[in-house]
């Protein structure tokens, strides 16, 4: 896993609460709608 990081500049920590239910589709849903970020950017 941290080797997929290779090219990484920012890393984001949000508090908060988060439902993980909804697994890594969810997680990236919020985060984009939640702090108008794109997740999948490198």
């Amino acid at each position: 896993m941290l080797a997929e990081l290779g090219g990484v500049n920012k890393i984001y920590i949000a508090v908060g609460y988060t439902d993980l239910r909804l697994g890594i589709n969810g997680l990236a849903q919020a985060v984009g709608t939640r702090y108008y970020l794109n997740p999948f950017e490198k």
